[in-house]
């Protein structure tokens, strides 16, 4: 297969982003405006989470078949914050707006060797992510031989995202179980251990309140891990771990939303209701979703 030529850093047929970055440079002037002019770099990290967490959003609504408006629009907020965060870097003569994108050009050129450069053609994806890996692991050794393969996970990221860019990295230099059941057993075992501390944890009435702390510690320890070896078999599923338990959670909100209509049906509300009557709307919202589904009482409030 031969092997393309790296694109060039600027393609004159796309919008300027210079143009955004002149905007920026207006709204920061001192005729500008002066909430603009006042953001210093610390005051923008929130602003960068929320737009990162609603172009998320946005792909959610592609992906579910609700419009491709709401995703345009939040990469566009996403992508001002990043202009935004370089033109104040450029202020304190730290990067340029140019460098920014002359980085992660390079970058992805360079990580790329199997299309750009000489190296052989890669045609599985897990090849390209182990390789990937080990040229990240190689570079790093030549610069710092005590940095970690995962110290390039942020330790803020979502706990979901961040578990499965772990076992990832780690998946990628070869740490990994060759098949899935290896991963399924291994959340088997988990839960069985979380079984164990949470029936203990029965006995703590009367128990002195140290007691108490440690037992609910081990729970939550339990807990974490059994959710990170659910990650990790979300990973050899091939699903990404946040979309599922967002699409989930989606779910969730769109049924008990029913569930609190067909109790008002009934001149009910949720807060007046049982238990019962509430799970016998939540099955009466199910079948409407799925008539062909079979109604499970172990399934109920899934």
């Amino acid at each position: 297969m031969s092997q393309q030529a790296a694109p060039s850093a600027a393609d004159p047929t796309e919008p300027d982003l210079g143009r955004l970055r002149d905007l920026v440079r207006r709204l920061r002037a001192p005729d500008g405006c002066p909430w603009d002019r006042k953001q210093r770099l610390e005051d923008l990290r929130a602003y960068l989470l929320e737009e990162a967490h609603e172009a998320a959003d946005g792909l959610d609504r592609a992906v579910a078949g609700e419009g491709w408006g709401a995703l345009r629009e939040e990469l566009g907020d996403l992508l001002f914050q990043v202009v935004f965060i370089s033109e104040l870097a450029n202020e304190q003569q730290r990067f340029t707006l140019a460098e920014v994108i002359d980085g992660i050009h390079s970058k992805m050129v360079d990580r790329h060797p199997h299309v750009f450069g000489g190296a052989e053609s890669l045609d599985d994806a897990e090849e390209v992510l182990r390789s990937w890996e080990s040229r990240k692991v190689t570079k790093a050794a030549e610069t710092d031989r005590d940095r970690s393969l995962l110290a390039g996970v942020p330790r803020s990221a979502p706990a979901l995202v961040g578990g499965l860019r772990l076992t990832q990295k780690a998946a990628g230099v070869g740490f990994d179980w060759p098949e899935i059941s290896g991963a399924l057993a291994k959340t088997h075992e988990e839960l069985a251990e979380l079984e164990e501390v949470l029936e203990l944890s029965q006995d703590d009435a009367g128990t002195d309140a140290h007691a108490t702390a440690f037992r609910q510690a081990r729970v939550q320890e339990e807990m974490g891990d059994l959710l990170f070896a659910i990650t990790n078999v979300a990973r050899k599923a091939g699903v990404d771990p946040e979309a599922a338990l967002a699409a989930a959670n989606n779910k969730f909100r769109r049924r008990f939303a029913g569930v609190e209509r067909d109790l008002r049906n009934q001149d009910r509300s949720v807060v007046e209701a049982s238990l019962e009557e509430m799970d016998e709307a939540w099955e009466r919202v199910k079948q409407a979703e799925a008539p062909d589904a079979a109604a499970s009482p172990a399934a109920r409030r899934r």
